[in-house]
């Protein structure tokens, strides 16, 4: 089951649900592991445009370091972890969460608050806003 407790069918098939790269421009792979960081310049060019574009957004998860360092701006912590810890501070609109990687099972092993408080938070919210 997702983080947002949704399935596969509502989180594909929902209007109200869209998903933004940070970019829109593949960075290419890192030869180290994973890929390279969202190119900045992608996201001036692109990111404004759309988020112009839609007209009501009532929820942004900000998904991964790069996307809160983006959105938050001086209100991200020191790291990753701290400004996912910080989750409540950017409520009701934003909610800063850890990439959905395999590669953060560690981190969610080492951070079982954020399954016990955020998760159950964040699939009241998206509920609420299917709902509505």
């Amino acid at each position: 089951r997702s983080w947002l407790g949704v399935d596969a069918a509502t989180f594909y098939g929902r209007p109200e649900i869209g998903v933004a790269a940070m970019a829109f421009c593949f960075p290419g792979t890192n030869p180290k592991g994973g890929d390279f960081p969202p190119p900045a310049r992608c996201a001036r060019l692109w990111r404004p445009r759309l988020l112009g574009a839609l007209k009501s957004v009532e929820l942004t998860l900000l998904v991964g370091s790069y996307a809160q360092a983006w959105a938050l701006g001086d209100r991200a912590r020191e790291n990753m972890t701290e400004t996912v810890r910080a989750w409540r501070d950017y409520l009701p609109d934003l909610i800063p969460l850890p990439h959905p990687s395999w590669r953060n099972t560690a981190w969610l092993k080492r951070n079982p608050w954020f399954e016990a408080e955020v998760t159950p938070y964040l699939r009241r919210r998206v509920q609420e806003i299917l709902t509505s």
